[in-house]
């Protein structure tokens, strides 16, 4: 539970220090997004990603006990439900994203599809990191504190989106 705390807590970290300030103020100075083209571009990926989310069990397998038909997909073993090693496994790839955005942009391909296609595919990929964390929350919480342990888990998922939106704006201000 403490380890996946950590996790979610860096997993949110990481992705708000992107989006909630540095990311929209550099598509309209430095790219010169209108608001309304902003705005739309925020509201596909958060969209989209509800869209992943609901769609992560036939990537990663589902479990009946969570309501969902076990599938094939990109769980370690097709077929059974996530475990800690599908979630590494998925963070393991979303960690390789922004490299390779960083790569793209060094190697001078054009910055807003670089940015927009890059962010587009690392929401999905976050997306079902975010729900198989969900998954494993509520499989690997105590029967005798399962409030206490999504509570704590939720609370790291507060704190990093805390963290990540302070380091946004600071981000934007210092670079």
């Amino acid at each position: 539970i403490n380890r996946l705390a950590t996790a979610r807590f860096f997993l949110f970290a990481a992705r708000d220090v992107w989006f909630v300030v540095a990311l929209p103020v550099y598509l309209q100075s430095q790219l010169g997004w209108s608001a309304l083209q902003v705005g739309t571009l925020l509201a596909v990926w958060v969209i989209g990603y509800g869209a992943v989310q609901a769609l992560a069990p036939g990537f990663v397998g589902g479990s009946s006990r969570a309501g969902l038909a076990p599938t094939a997909g990109l769980a370690p073993t097709a077929g059974l439900a996530p475990t800690g090693r599908t979630a590494f496994v998925w963070a393991a790839l979303l960690c390789l994203l922004p490299a390779l955005i960083g790569a793209a942009l060094l190697a001078q391909w054009q910055a807003e599809l670089v940015l927009v296609g890059g962010l587009l595919v690392f929401g999905a990929v976050f997306a079902i990191n975010s729900a198989v964390h969900s998954y494993l929350i509520v499989s690997w919480a105590r029967s005798d504190g399962v409030s206490l342990d999504v509570g704590f888990y939720y609370m790291a998922n507060a704190a990093g989106r805390l963290l990540g939106t302070v380091l946004s704006g600071l981000v934007y201000q210092s670079a």
